[in-house]
């Protein structure tokens, strides 16, 4: 699983979700992948498929039948097909996801008897330290995005105060600006604003 949050981090690096999976076959790290679809522009580009890909081109088969996936996140149900589909033997999870996980969470797309595989599932492990990572990237984001929206009316406030007193000076214009305008400082709403829930990490 170390190696999978290895993976993870090279996607937050990335500016993507942070979710990393390993593939093995018994002490062989046969392949990995990141979570990488906004910039790959493909929807399907999650760490399990990334990984399943390169370890089908590696072994040169479709089919992984003794292979282990780790990954820190719970699988979707687009990766659990695929998981299935390569004969993946054991998948083992960290986190879980409330929202699209497929391994339990929201369905279990492992657990249908008339399926003609049936993979083996261990979820939890290391789940604290794969859900700090990911809850840390999305407070990230949430912080970067209120500063942006700050800076931004705090720009618009600048040119709209030029517009209106064009011959003001500069330090009344802005003292004129503050009570008129509360919205100009960035920290104004900050605490009242609604945060918004967690985005999906795939």
């Amino acid at each position: 699983m170390a190696l999978a949050q290895a993976a993870a981090e090279e996607a937050r690096a990335a500016g993507e979700v942070p979710v990393g999976a390993v593939l093995v076959r018994g002490d062989e790290v046969i392949a990995k992948g990141f979570n990488h679809p906004i910039g790959a522009h493909d929807p399907s580009a999650h760490a399990e498929m990334i990984a399943l890909r390169a370890a089908a081109q590696a072994v040169e088969n479709y089919r992984l039948p003794g292979c282990e996936l780790y990954v820190t996140l719970e699988p979707c149900l687009m990766c659990a097909g695929a998981i299935m589909h390569a004969r993946i033997a054991r998948v083992v999870f960290g986190a879980r996801d409330p929202k699209t996980g497929a391994c339990g969470s929201v369905v279990d797309a492992f657990a249908n008897p008339q399926l003609n595989h049936h993979t083996t599932v261990t979820g939890g492990v290391l789940e604290t330290e794969c859900g700090a990572a990911l809850k840390s990237f999305f407070a990230e984001r949430r912080r970067a995005s209120r500063e942006a929206r700050a800076a931004a009316r705090g720009e618009a406030h600048v040119a709209a105060g030029g517009e209106a007193h064009p011959e003001a000076h500069v330090e009344g214009r802005g003292e004129a600006r503050v009570e008129a305008h509360p919205d100009a400082h960035p920290d104004a709403h900050v605490e009242t604003r609604s945060e918004p829930g967690p985005a999906e990490p795939l």
